[in-house]
């Protein structure tokens, strides 16, 4: 049982870790669209940000289904 115990502890943290960079990149994004024009370093800015986000997005959602396979539910539909 330590394993499972360790595993979640680990995969809690990283789900954390992933959701507070989630958080801090759209918060830079709002940054960003608050701006009624965007030199050409913040547009590649943004467009760097969008796909951060989306890889986070996609780590955090794995995270979930493999604690769901664990527990024995059905992964969720998206």
């Amino acid at each position: 049982m330590p394993e499972i115990h360790e595993k979640a502890t680990v995969e809690g943290h990283e789900f954390r870790n992933l959701k507070e960079q989630h958080r801090g990149f759209e918060e830079r994004l709002e940054m960003l669209r608050t701006k009624s024009f965007l030199n050409d370093e913040e547009r590649v800015e943004e467009k760097v940000l969008k796909k951060k986000k989306l890889v986070l997005k996609d780590r955090m959602e794995a995270i979930i289904q493999m604690q769901e396979m664990e527990i024995g539910n059905e992964p969720r539909e998206h």
